[in-house]
C-alpha cells in the first residue's frame, strides 16, 4: 500500500530540543546544579533580607547578565518558581513562589533546592537584586 499523502515524510535525525530549559542559562524548568559559564553575584547586589533564615541565598547571572539563576526551595509535590516582579534602575525584584501539589495526593517529606532560571528586560549591571518569597 502507498504511503498516505498526508502522512509527514519519516526521517531518523533527531528533532531539535525544544524542552524548556534545555539550553544552559535559558529560562525553564528548573535543574540541580547551576547553568555551566554562570557567575555568582556578588553578595553586596544581594538583598535576601526577606526571606525566612533557613532558605538559600544564591543568585548566579548568565548570557550577559540577562539571566539571573536563584537557588530556591520546595519540598514534597511543591514546586518552586521565580518571576521577576519588578525591574528598574537599581534594583530587581524576584519573587520566590512554592506552588503546592494536589490534594489527596501522597508526598514526601524531603526539602530541595532547585536552581530557577528568570529573564530579565536588560542585563543586570549593578543593580541589586531583591528576593521576596511569596505565600
Amino acid at each position: 500500500m502507498p504511503p498516505s499523502p498526508t502522512a509527514p515524510p519519516s526521517s531518523s535525525a533527531p528533532a531539535p530540543s525544544s524542552k524548556p530549559g534545555s539550553q544552559p542559562g535559558v529560562p525553564g524548568a528548573p535543574r540541580q546544579e547551576v547553568p555551566e559559564g554562570s557567575t555568582k553575584l556578588p553578595d553586596k547586589q544581594l538583598d535576601a533580607s526577606a526571606l525566612p533564615a533557613d532558605y538559600p541565598r544564591e543568585v548566579y547571572t548568565s548570557n550577559g547578565g540577562t539571566i539571573l539563576n536563584i537557588r530556591g526551595q520546595e519540598g514534597g509535590c511543591g514546586h518552586a518558581t521565580a518571576e521577576a516582579a519588578q525591574q528598574d534602575g537599581t534594583r530587581v525584584t524576584v519573587n520566590l513562589t512554592e506552588l503546592k501539589g494536589q490534594t489527596g495526593q501522597m508526598c514526601t517529606m524531603d526539602i530541595r533546592h532547585p536552581v530557577i532560571s528568570v529573564a530579565l528586560s536588560a542585563p543586570l549591571g549593578e543593580r541589586t537584586v531583591v528576593l521576596k518569597q511569596m505565600r
